[in-house]
């Protein structure tokens, strides 16, 4: 059992600071009760009594203190740290968001080279303090190249930052904002912080939002702020970098919160329908109950297993080894879209129950589709991938196997890590994830693998093909399922998942590829042989209902009432 369930939590962890952590925020939550929480969320209360727990029980300052700036059990644990993203997101998507955005704050202060900064987070951080990201504006989004922010210099070596940003969670309470902008005159890029108590900063209002409604998302103006070489906390590339780089890092938590919030809308959804009679006959008994249910947990598995796996190539990242970079994007791309398909189809078997205002469910549909959408679009995350698809396929390379990373080490290359040279990535024969493998689902699957790759060595995209980004994506979500069944497969044989839910998931997995290849065929120009290569990839999968009745029993319905949340 690899879902989180609070009222029978397991899991293995390197040190008891990290495990008293999770009890007790699971504690507080429980405590807190769905009644309040659902209260708080309508009324859009901000969430003093949350932010105190955190400041009292130390609970950022030691999950999100690199080794080296603050107490001896802190440290950048990449392992604690997804799984402190699907906890806050299972109780709610507003709590998370507070804490995802202080990771996107925190990065540019610790891949910069300012330590009278790195010091002065670490103390904030220990006294409770959250932290904001300053890189978005109302007119450019999260375009760099287009940042109209600027630090005017003065003749005494100080600035005055003038300019706007928009849509910046925890902008009312921020400790510190790390803030993207440029030298004016020069136009160079830099990061600074500020303050949001500070008389120069003037927070112009919250932007309301239908999900997260407890959150605060400002829009702030600078008025001239004055600023020191010590608010400085990169120029010139290394302030590029620590832009790019603190998404790598924290919008990996998307991943997660998906996870969580699928994970208790699972169990809210699985309780509701068990207790459901219709013409007679419980709810959980009509077939077409099942197959929701079961292609649900089937689909939240693989996204479990995923950014599981993806979680240890973040910390065993090196200058030698950036193959996170591809699979970090599968993550925010393909776990986040396939957690509004989970809530999908478990809102089909609920129905109207999932509208009620006093569930969990209510705040899983509405805030669900936030999490592809919160850093851009999923095209974003494509256009990353598709980048790596030849190396992925043609430029192997062997790598020490990569084990589960559960130890309690400090991740530190995330706050080294550098831009570009995509290219150059290489990766393992991706063959090697099917070796020994024999499951029915996942043998097929490999054969429309397979097809793609022949694809792509005998009917490649021809020029105007690759120059249509819509044609590009589209492929591109053939190669994005390709990884995301490597990823599952490996962590299938490290978590030893039982081989009927493994064919669970490859039949959905299959079947997936189908409408990728269909949608290559019905919605683009191809070549006759592109054309066939693409029709031959649709396969139907295997069938077995002694499978189906299994996975039923031991995996999904057997979590009925399993976890209920205190009232």
């Amino acid at each position: 059992m690899i879902l989180f369930n609070p009222k029978k939590y397991e899991r293995w962890h390197a040190d008891e600071r990290s495990k008293e952590i999770v009890l007790k925020t699971i504690a507080f939550f429980e405590g807190k009760g769905l009644k309040k929480i659902k209260t708080d969320d309508q009324e859009g209360v901000w969430y003093d009594d949350f932010l105190d727990f955190i400041r009292q029980e130390r609970i950022f300052a030691t999950l999100l203190t690199p080794a080296g700036y603050g107490a001896p059990e802190s440290r950048w644990d990449m392992w604690r740290i997804s799984e402190y993203n699907e906890i806050l997101a299972f109780y709610g998507l507003q709590y998370w968001y507070a804490w995802q955005v202080t990771i996107l704050g925190l990065g540019p202060i610790w891949m910069g080279s300012n330590e009278v900064m790195k010091h002065e987070a670490a103390r904030l951080l220990t006294e409770g303090g959250i932290f904001a990201f300053g890189l978005s504006e109302k007119e450019h989004g999260a375009d760099l190249y287009a940042s109209e922010v600027t630090l005017h210099p003065q003749e005494d070596g100080t600035f005055l930052a003038r300019g706007e940003k928009y849509y910046i969670g925890n902008g009312n309470k921020a400790a510190l904002v790390s803030t993207f902008g440029r030298i004016h005159g020069t136009g160079e890029y830099v990061f600074f912080a500020v303050r949001t108590g500070h008389p120069c900063y003037e927070c112009v209002k919250k932007i309301d939002t239908s999900g997260v409604r407890q959150a605060y998302v400002a829009h702030f103006k600078l008025n001239d702020y004055p600023l020191t070489l010590e608010d400085i906390l990169s120029r010139g590339p290394m302030a590029w970098e620590s832009a790019l780089n603190t998404i790598n890092i924290g919008k990996f938590g998307l991943g997660f919160a998906s996870i969580g919030v699928c994970s208790h809308a699972l169990y809210e959804a699985l309780g509701h329908a068990g207790r459901r009679v219709l013409y007679g006959r419980p709810v959980t008994d009509f077939p077409h109950v099942r197959t929701a249910f079961i292609e649900a947990f089937a689909r939240l598995s693989a996204m479990k297993l995923c950014g599981l796996r993806v979680s240890d190539y973040l910390r065993c990242a090196t200058e030698d080894d950036r193959r996170y970079l591809l699979f970090n994007p599968i993550v925010k791309m393909k776990v986040t879209s396939q957690g509004v398909k989970v809530v999908d189809l478990l809102h089909e078997v609920i129905a109207a129950k999932g509208f009620e205002q006093s569930t969990y469910f209510e705040m899983a549909i509405r805030d669900i589709g936030m999490l592809p959408k919160l850093e851009g679009t999923e095209q974003v995350n494509l256009a990353l991938i598709i980048k790596f698809m030849a190396g992925y396929f043609f430029a192997h390379q062997d790598y020490p196997e990569t084990q589960k990373r559960n130890d309690p080490s400090n991740d530190a290359y995330l706050f080294k890590q550098h831009t570009g040279g995509l290219s150059k990535i290489k990766f393992p024969d991706y063959r090697k994830c099917y070796e020994g493998v024999n499951i029915p689902n996942v043998l097929v699957f490999r054969e429309q693998v397979e097809l793609f790759k022949e694809l792509l060595i005998k009917t490649p995209p021809t020029k105007k093909q690759a120059a249509d980004i819509d044609y590009m994506f589209a492929l591109g979500e053939l190669f994005t399922l390709i990884v995301y069944a490597q990823l599952i497969l490996e962590n299938v044989k490290i978590y030893k998942i039982d081989d009927d839910l493994v064919n669970e998931i490859f039949k959905f997995m299959t079947k997936d590829i189908d409408r990728f290849a269909l949608n290559m065929v019905a919605s683009f120009e191809n070549t006759p042989d592109q054309e066939a290569l693409f029709m031959k990839m649709i396969k139907k999968p295997i069938l077995d209902r002694q499978r189906f009745n299994r996975v039923w029993e031991k995996y999904v319905f057997a979590l009925k009432d399993q976890y209920v949340m205190n009232e």
